[in-house]
């Protein structure tokens, strides 16, 4: 995508006088409802639904409600810098595509669609363990987007070893360890739906055509095989042997205290992923974005990213505004592709960019630290 991303709005606009309305649409609440009318039951609990009451997914929602933008009036923003630089990567917008394991169920070959949109709009995706097709095909369909891999660390290391290795040779530009799924947490709406993908052996694409998983499955039934490696509750002394498997930066997915970020950070990952997997993991639990500004404090200089609650463009302008390095997308971006494919993904994220952006214009922010010098709680 070049120009500005404000730009978007125009050619609504100019499509609109030419007699094309937009087939998508333009807020997150009908993104939602028109999704959900299109996903099959199953994936819809999946996707939609979280832990216990739902109560943590809600308030990372609410959250954003309690901070607010400052307005500066005369300060020329007509151009704007949305640009990011992460692990020697320049981005030029400050979002990405956040790992959802379902993503390949959502449309035919789910992985290789969000690896298009990535191509199309230059917003990186990281790539969740679990794929519909295996991560070295996913990975040719993104372009010069650089992608990333997000890891479930399976209880076998020559396995866990393996899939780093295969990511860092298919040309991923970082590895994602998340923290909070070695099991899975209580979600209701799963549970009366009977919906748990993998053990219908669905997105298992990443396991079996892995030599180690192979070997590890051999004579055995592939789901019970996957059901036996997957979930592995690290601790600390792990993170070294973590290290020793890539030169690629390491970024610990689930780190909510700053306590346990500077811990990582002294072990020597190269970023923090602060999020609590959207409430769909633990409930009962702050949101994410409180949780936000103390995690950022403790990092110092190593990025921080961020998910969890995020549901338009000034959501993602005020998690940059609290210290946020990138802002992921989860279940918007998942409805824009059951929504309508690769299009219909594609106008999510460009919506989003342009909303952020639009936002930056007319609040007089020409950069992301003049976002972060006027964000402010509210009342």
């Amino acid at each position: 995508m070049t120009g500005r991303f404000a730009d978007y709005q125009f050619g609504i606009y100019l499509d609109a006088l030419n007699g094309k309305i937009s087939e998508f649409p333009m807020d997150h609440a009908t993104l939602e409802r028109r999704a959900m009318a299109v996903l099959p039951p199953s994936l819809r609990s999946y996707v939609a639904g979280g832990a216990g009451d739902e109560s943590t997914q809600r308030r990372n929602v609410e959250a954003f409600s309690r901070w607010g933008l400052v307005p500066r009036m005369l300060v020329g923003a007509e151009q704007r810098d949305t640009s990011v630089t992460l692990w020697g990567q320049t981005f030029p917008g400050p979002i990405f595509m956040a790992p959802v394991g379902v993503a390949g169920l959502v449309t035919d070959h789910g992985d290789i669609a969000v690896a298009r949109a990535a191509a199309e709009t230059g917003v990186p995706a990281m790539f969740s363990t679990l794929m519909e097709d295996p991560l070295e095909e996913v990975i040719t369909h993104a372009g010069p987007t650089p992608s990333f891999f997000q890891l479930y660390t399976p209880r076998d290391r020559d396995l866990a070893a393996s899939l780093v290795e295969r990511a860092e040779k298919a040309g991923y530009r970082g590895i994602a360890v998340t923290l909070d799924t070695w099991v899975p947490g209580w979600r209701p709406r799963d549970l009366a739906s009977g919906s748990f993908p993998q053990l219908r052996g669905h997105v298992l694409a990443n396991y079996t055509s892995d030599p180690v998983f192979r070997r590890l499955a051999e004579g055995r039934d592939v789901v019970q095989t996957w059901a036996q490696v997957f979930g592995n509750p690290l601790s600390w002394p792990d993170l070294e042997w973590l290290r020793s498997l890539t030169t690629l930066p390491i970024v610990l997915k689930g780190i909510c205290h700053p306590d346990d970020a500077r811990r990582a950070i002294d072990a020597g990952v190269d970023g923090v992923y602060c999020s609590n997997h959207g409430g769909r993991q633990a409930n009962g639990g702050l949101s994410a974005l409180e949780l936000l500004p103390d995690v950022v404090e403790a990092c110092g200089d190593v990025p921080v990213l961020f998910d969890s609650g995020v549901r338009g463009g000034s959501d993602v302008v005020k998690a940059i505004g609290l210290g946020a390095t990138m802002v992921g997308i989860g279940r918007p971006y998942v409805y824009g592709l059951a929504l309508g494919g690769v299009p219909g993904l594609v106008h999510v994220l460009r919506s989003l960019l342009a909303e952020a952006d639009l936002l930056m214009a007319v609040n007089g922010y020409p950069d992301f630290a003049a976002v972060r010098a006027n964000t402010r709680r509210a009342a």
